[in-house]
Parts: C-alpha cells; sequence; structure tokens
C-alpha cells in the first residue's frame, strides 16, 4: 500500500530561485502543498542577499563575455540575444505580481539604471565599436548609443572622467533602459506572499540526507536547528535550490544524473564608496573588460546600486578562493564534495584550470592599495579612504566532462540537473543565475512536469506574454512588453517625465 506524501513539493533552500519556483507554482497549481526548508534564520541570506550579488538585471546590454569575437573578426551576439530573452521572463513575471498587487511597491527592487560597456586600448575600442555594430542591428538593443568622444562620455561617467590621462583611445556604449535589481528584497517579497499562500516555510532546518524510497516518494532527513532535533518529511518532487549547497544534496540523492559533476569555489570581494559626493557622481553600471585569464564572473565593474532605498556605489569583484560552497558553509566543503565518480573529472580540472588557480592566488594576495590601482583604472581620482572592502558571496563553478571540452571542464552559468522521472531538480552554478530564475523555472517545469505544462500554458502565457515565443523573432510584441513591463514596474523615462510635470502643474495651480 503506497503512502501519501507528507507534501507535494519540497523546496530546499530560501533564495531567489525556491521563491520564484513557489510563487509559479501557487499560480499554476494552487492546491498543491508547498514545504520550504532553510538553514539560516531568514530568505535570501546567501546568494540571493543584495550585498552577495552585483544586482545587474543581467540582460547582455553591458556584459562584454557575453559577446565573443570570432576568427574572422565579426561578432557573436547569440548569447546576448538568449539571455536578453531570458530576462524579459522576469521582467514580464515581475510585472504580473506588481499589477496584482502580491509583492507590493517595485521601487523597493528594482530601479531603472543606464548600463555602460567602458573599454580603453586601441584593440579593445576596435572591439566595442563591432560590437555595438552588431548588437544595434537587433531591436532588442535598441536605443543603445557609442561613443569615443571625452567630452561625451564625461557627460555619461563624469566620475571616471576626472582626472583622466587621455593617452589612449576610450569608448563606451550606453543603453537607458537597464536596470538594478535588489534579489534580496524581491526575495523577501515574494516569500511573504507565499507565506500568505499557505507555504509551510520553516526557517533553521537543514535537510542532512535525501533518499528515494521503494514506493517513489523522496525522504528528506531535515535537522530543526532550534532544538536540534532531526524529522523525516516525503514528498513527491524535491527542488534542491540551496546555491553552492546544491552539489551535496545532489551527491546524497543518489540520482545517476548527479554522477561525474565535481564544483569549484570561487568568493568575490567589492570595494565599497562611504563618500556621499562620491557617490552621487556616478549613475550607471559600467561593465569594462576581464583580464587575461580572469574568469567571467570577474569582469570588473562600477555599479550604482539601491540598497535599502539607499543610493550607493560598489567596484568589484575581486575573486578570492575559500574551500567552503557558501559564505555560511564548512571548511570542508570542498574536500567532501569530492566522490569516487567525480574524482578523475575534478583532478582533470586542476591540470586544466592552473592559469585560473594562478590568477585567484594573486587575487587573494592582493593588498587594499593593489586593489585601489585596479579601481583608479576606472576611478582615476579614487582615495582610499573613502572606499572599504567587503565579501560578497560564495559562488560554486560547476565542473563536468562534456564532449567540447573533455573530462573536467569548467562551466560558467547556471545549471539544472533533474532524475529520469523529472521527481528531482537540482540548481548549480552561478551567474546569471538570479535574473534569469524564471526561464530556469520553465526549464524546470519542462523536464519534471511535461504533463502538466500543456495544461498550465494558458496561465503561464497570461503571466508571461511571451511565453513559448521569441522575442527577438517579434519586434512588434518586443515593444508592446517592454512598454507594458517599463510601466508597471516603475521603469519608464517617460513615465517619470510625466509624472515631473504633473508635479510641477499641481505646484503651479497651489501657488
Amino acid at each position: 500500500m503506497s503512502r501519501q506524501a507528507d507534501t507535494d513539493v519540497i523546496l530546499i533552500g530560501a533564495g531567489i530561485m525556491s521563491a520564484t519556483l513557489g510563487t509559479l507554482l501557487k499560480e499554476l497549481a494552487p492546491d498543491w502543498k508547498v514545504t520550504v526548508f532553510e538553514k539560516l534564520a531568514d530568505a535570501g541570506e546567501e546568494s540571493s542577499n543584495e550585498w552577495n550579488n552585483a544586482g545587474t538585471g543581467h540582460s547582455a546590454l553591458c556584459e562584454l563575455n557575453y559577446t565573443v569575437e570570432k576568427p574572422d573578426g565579426s561578432v557573436d551576439i547569440t548569447k546576448a540575444i538568449n539571455i536578453n530573452e531570458q530576462f524579459q521572463l522576469s521582467r514580464q513575471f515581475w510585472s504580473y505580481l506588481v499589477n496584482r498587487d502580491m509583492i507590493g511597491r517595485p521601487q523597493d527592487f528594482i530601479m531603472p539604471l543606464p548600463h555602460l560597456s567602458y573599454v580603453h586600448g586601441e584593440e579593445n575600442v576596435n572591439f566595442l565599436k563591432r560590437r555595438f555594430e552588431a548588437l544595434s542591428h537587433n531591436h532588442l538593443f535598441q536605443g543603445m548609443e557609442y561613443s569615443e568622444d571625452p567630452e561625451r562620455l564625461k557627460e555619461w561617467i563624469p566620475l571616471m572622467l576626472e582626472g583622466r590621462t587621455l593617452n589612449e583611445p576610450i569608448a563606451a556604449t550606453k543603453i537607458d533602459s537597464g536596470t538594478d535589481v535588489n534579489f534580496g528584497a524581491l526575495t523577501h517579497k515574494l516569500f511573504d506572499h507565499l507565506r500568505s499562500n499557505n507555504v509551510d516555510i520553516n526557517y533553521k532546518h537543514s535537510v542532512t540526507n535525501i533518499k528515494r524510497a521503494d514506493d517513489g516518494l523522496w525522504e528528506l532527513k531535515v535537522k530543526n536547528l532550534n532544538n536540534g532535533m532531526s524529522e523525516t518529511h516525503t514528498a513527491k518532487f524535491v527542488f534542491i535550490g540551496a546555491g553552492g549547497g546544491s552539489l551535496h544534496l545532489l551527491q546524497k540523492s543518489g540520482i545517476p544524473e548527479g554522477k561525474h559533476i565535481g564544483g569549484f569555489p570561487v568568493s568575490g570581494l567589492f570595494m565599497v564608496c562611504n563618500n556621499p559626493d562620491v557617490i552621487e557622481e556616478h549613475h550607471a553600471k559600467v561593465y569594462g573588460k576581464a583580464a587575461v585569464g580572469a574568469p567571467p564572473m570577474s569582469v570588473p565593474h562600477l555599479d550604482t546600486r539601491y540598497i535599502d532605498n539607499e543610493k550607493s556605489l560598489l567596484f568589484g569583484p575581486f575573486a578570492g578562493f575559500s574551500p567552503k560552497f557558501l559564505k555560511t558553509g564548512s571548511m570542508l566543503d570542498l574536500v567532501t564534495s569530492v566522490k569516487p565518480d567525480n574524482l578523475f573529472t575534478m583532478l582533470s580540472a586542476g591540470v586544466k584550470e592552473m592559469s585560473l588557480t594562478k590568477y585567484l592566488i594573486q587575487q587573494v594576495m592582493l593588498s587594499k592599495e593593489q586593489r585601489m590601482e585596479e579601481l583608479r583604472e576606472f576611478v582615476p581620482n579614487a582615495k582610499s579612504e573613502d572606499w572599504e572592502l567587503v565579501v560578497a558571496g560564495q559562488r560554486v563553478q560547476v565542473i563536468k566532462d562534456t564532449e567540447e571540452g573533455g573530462k573536467g571542464t569548467l562551466q560558467f552559468g547556471t545549471e539544472v540537473v533533474t532524475d529520469a522521472d523529472g521527481t528531482i531538480a537540482a540548481l548549480l552554478g552561478a551567474s546569471p543565475g538570479a535574473s534569469t530564475a524564471v526561464h530556469v523555472m520553465i526549464e524546470v517545469f519542462k523536464k519534471c512536469f511535461p504533463e502538466q505544462l500543456k495544461e498550465w500554458e494558458p496561465k503561464l502565457k497570461e503571466m508571461i506574454p511571451s511565453y513559448g515565443v521569441s522575442l527577438a523573432d517579434n519586434p512588434e510584441l518586443y515593444h508592446e512588453i517592454q512598454t507594458s513591463t517599463a510601466q508597471s514596474l516603475g521603469l519608464s523615462v517617460s513615465n517619470a517625465e510625466e509624472d515631473a510635470v504633473d508635479e510641477k502643474t499641481r505646484q503651479l495651480q497651489n501657488v
């Protein structure tokens, strides 16, 4: 006789990914029972926390590593188009939630902010110009401007031009439709909404084991960190969205799809400005080019951020190394992730990635003044006393065997691993993760809920109007969605101008 599962769905980890999946499921299957386990005391405290990620609404508007120069000198924008489209799905879903008053004011988690790419040196300037020409022919990047004129750049990024000695060519692209996203605030809003919809959220509960029972249900051993007691919970479907902690839990599940996968932890550090006058001089996210040998997530950028409704300014990231897989993890995380099935995969990666190891060692050894010198590549007049170092989140890059890269290939990006019958899914990897959370969850639905997906399609199209359609191939739909989501999320420049005119009119009428 088969047992009744305690719950339909268990979400492990209370970050942006579990929050997104839970919120989607509550709209698509409101009768399903959903339970969340998080080992920390609150939601969004690890990778989703606003201080642990860059907050860039990743839509490939400024990230140079999403556009690749081909041997013939042309620029491949395929990845940029894909990531832009994926972010549009998130924008649409957030708009749906805002329009129905499910998550409150959008200004608490998303703000309009110009996205710029900045380079110096003749070779880099030539690349940026070719990148601009390739992107500007596509409506997803409409409104992008390009300039090599220092006077023009002074208008765009005054802080970066002050005191700059122009002994080599410089150039930048600028697009005003970029955003800054506070994923920590958004995660809290989504979990508040889930709690009000009868989702059972358990903080300070650590999942210590996962195994498949004979009747097909998943059995989870969960330790209550408040009293030290362990409980067993069963579910039909389990989502492992535990950030750096996902790999260990995937390995404990025993599914064959989780074999031959390893993880390499990389920590990030940012310089944060503490001078309000300097913060006010800059209003943009500006991405440069990564140093030779640096991993893609180490692309240097100078970011305006909105955290707790206050404007701040960050520069980084500087790569660091810690064997922990989570900021709150264990120093044994890396060692205990090595298993007989992934040992050779990990060793092969170690041999292949000697340049990355060397780069990380160099980064770890940097003094504050050496980090300031890197900052001065962006802000020539930067003063040491105006900046302090903060440690950002841990990222665990996936290592696996691939046809293209061979054994032990380091993966940059976000990956979903599921079992053959779609009863468990684990999210691994890093950027552009949070920005593309809705796209990732649709992939989970395709792999794990193919039968329900047909039934869910009308509701998905209501929440995400471009669901199943390529925005890159449908300029009219793209412009319609871009306009409506900008209005819902308070991102429309024209809306802001209209509000200012209305306010001025009211003031004159009062006079």
